[in-house]
């Protein structure tokens, strides 16, 4: 029987685990609703362009070039004009698969073991996962509800440079900021370029879930008041049309794309996929989101106001204004890795916070999702959560609803 382990460097990746699909209360991962997918829509769009463009499959890039389908490089151009103030050409679109590539690109082109990253000190767990497998230290920077701290972020600019440190880049999540699902004002998305300017460092905007804010108007992009090439730009389709077509974007100037561009050597993200979404969005991409706000934020008041029946005032968090998760701190005897254990046991699957902060305080928070369960699930899905939490860690305080 052929041993693998003996021909893993001492560096391997631990083992997969067998996939046993979803738990009951699902309430982890970027998932939409399954009802929230433009299931006809997306048929009639197919439909339609393999029968006009069906042909250009033949060579990789669809006659396009290596930056990916050109319909969808221009939607893109004028949805980022319209929506997020940006000015940018095709040229300056490159289609990724997914923003998880787009992430793994920027690294590559950027960064090397031992560098040094300023990020939000909470923040995605993917990005402070890949991160850690570079070797790469990360500088946290607090969040106010505004965003990032401002002051703090120039401290530490100002201590890197007195040390003779360069950081890579900043790396921020502006609009609905993953975990905590604050916004960046628009004074602090400008005093971050002027920072970025004065230190002569570069900018990775993540804005994935910008187009699902719920009824606030949404802010420029960082991107927007860039003039000189700092702005690294990320966005995606995975939470505004479907995660599991994998495409995403990013924008940034041609000097800056030109190096990002040779370390994507996958021969192009799948192209049935971009010529389809070329076709949905020219007529359904404004309606579609308009619709998938409304449910998103109704998922939130059902989640809201299940936090509230059964954990009461032991769950502290801060309402959304879009997207699809929660953050919530917890008090300091909970320890949310053993809470994530011992919920998941019982088919109840919660982001803990230490995976999702590079802070002590991750230990005490949770993120929940509410995108993919319905309002039923939310509901006793929080409740058995709370029954776990309480029966291990004495919170919340015994209550009715329990």
């Amino acid at each position: 029987m052929f041993n693998i382990n003996n021909f893993l460097h001492s560096n391997s990746l631990s083992p997969a685990l067998e996939w046993k699909g979803y738990p009951k209360y699902n309430f982890i991962g970027g998932h939409n609703d399954n009802e929230s997918i433009p299931v006809k829509s997306l048929k009639e769009s197919i439909d339609n362009v393999i029968l006009k463009e069906g042909k250009t499959l033949a060579k990789y890039g669809l006659e396009s070039g290596p930056q990916g389908y050109l319909p969808l490089r221009s939607f893109i151009a004028d949805q980022l004009k319209n929506s997020a103030s940006i000015r940018c050409s095709e040229e300056e679109i490159l289609i990724v698969s997914g923003s998880l590539q787009a992430l793994d690109l920027v690294n590559q082109t950027f960064l090397k073991k031992d560098d040094t990253v300023i990020i939000e000190e909470e923040n995605y767990g993917g990005t402070i996962s890949r991160l850690n497998k570079l070797g790469v230290k990360m500088i946290g920077v607090p969040l106010e509800q505004d965003g990032m701290n401002i002051t703090e972020l120039e401290r530490t600019l100002q201590n890197l440079e007195i040390k003779g440190i360069k950081p890579r880049y900043i790396y921020t999540i502006p609009t609905i900021q993953n975990p905590t699902g604050t916004i960046m004002s628009i004074q602090k998305r400008k005093a971050l370029i002027t920072l970025s300017k004065k230190y002569n460092v570069p900018i990775f905007e993540d804005d994935c879930y910008a187009d699902l804010i719920f009824e606030k108007e949404r802010p420029p992009a960082i991107k927007s008041f860039d003039d000189d090439g700092y702005v690294v730009y990320c966005g995606s389709f995975s939470k505004s049309i479907a995660p599991a077509l994998r495409v995403g974007y990013l924008v940034a100037d041609w000097p800056v794309l030109s190096r990002i561009l040779p370390h994507k050597t996958d021969a192009g993200t799948g192209s049935l996929e971009q010529m389809t979404l070329a076709e949905f969005c020219k007529n359904n991409f404004n309606a579609h989101i308009k619709t998938l706000r409304a449910e998103l934020k109704n998922k939130s008041n059902a989640m809201c106001n299940a936090i509230d029946k059964y954990f009461g005032s032991s769950a502290d968090y801060i309402k959304p204004d879009g997207g699809i998760f929660i953050w919530i701190n917890m008090p300091k005897n909970v320890d949310t890795s053993r809470l994530y254990d011992l919920a998941l046991k019982q088919g109840v699957a919660i982001n803990p916070g230490s995976d999702w902060s590079i802070n002590e305080n991750g230990r005490h928070k949770i993120r929940l999702c509410f995108g993919n369960p319905s309002a039923l699930e939310i509901d006793e899905g929080i409740k058995l959560l709370a029954q776990i939490c309480q029966k291990e860690f004495g919170v919340p305080v015994q209550i009715a609803n329990l």
